[in-house]
């Protein structure tokens, strides 16, 4: 299982981050959701019964826990839980291209959570039904929320 657990953290670690990126604008904070949504997979890898795609399956751990996990107030975690042996790549530095993600998440960051969830599935480029899928939102309802999302977006990216 625990083999299992690294090649599905090494083909899907970029979800990860960029779900932790959305949700968390602190450095630690985005370290301590990352630990946890690694604990969650770690937690669910064994009830996965491959009704969906991994991936599927992996943005639903990861945005049911970004939700969920700075609700409450900040935690310390007593999780006996280490990604001491896992090797994860450290993200290319690319200034430009930082710049321009640092403005996108930070007119995303206004956005609510559910919100939030959904630009981040369909900058994805998942479909509705995908979408649908891993929020619980109808696909009509998914296809309304993108419309007022980008519109909400746009206007905050032109001022």
């Amino acid at each position: 299982m625990e083999k299992d657990l690294v090649e599905i953290l090494n083909n899907y670690q970029g979800l990860i981050y960029k779900v932790c990126n959305l949700y968390c604008p602190d450095r630690e904070d985005r370290k301590d959701l990352f630990q946890e949504i690694v604990f969650q997979v770690w937690k669910s890898l064994g009830s996965f019964q491959h009704k969906s795609t991994i991936s599927t399956w992996m943005y639903r751990i990861a945005l049911n826990t970004a939700i969920t996990h700075f609700k409450k107030e900040k935690k310390t975690f007593n999780h006996h839980f280490s990604l001491e042996n896992i090797e994860i790549p450290e993200l290319k530095d690319d200034h430009e291209k930082e710049e321009q993600l640092t403005l996108m998440f930070a007119a995303i960051h206004d956005l609510d959570k559910i919100d939030k969830s959904i630009i981040l599935l369909y900058l994805e480029e998942r479909s509705y039904a995908e979408i649908s899928e891993i929020t619980g939102l109808s696909k009509s309802n998914v296809g309304v929320k993108l419309n007022r999302i980008k519109a909400k977006l746009s206007v905050t990216l032109k001022k």
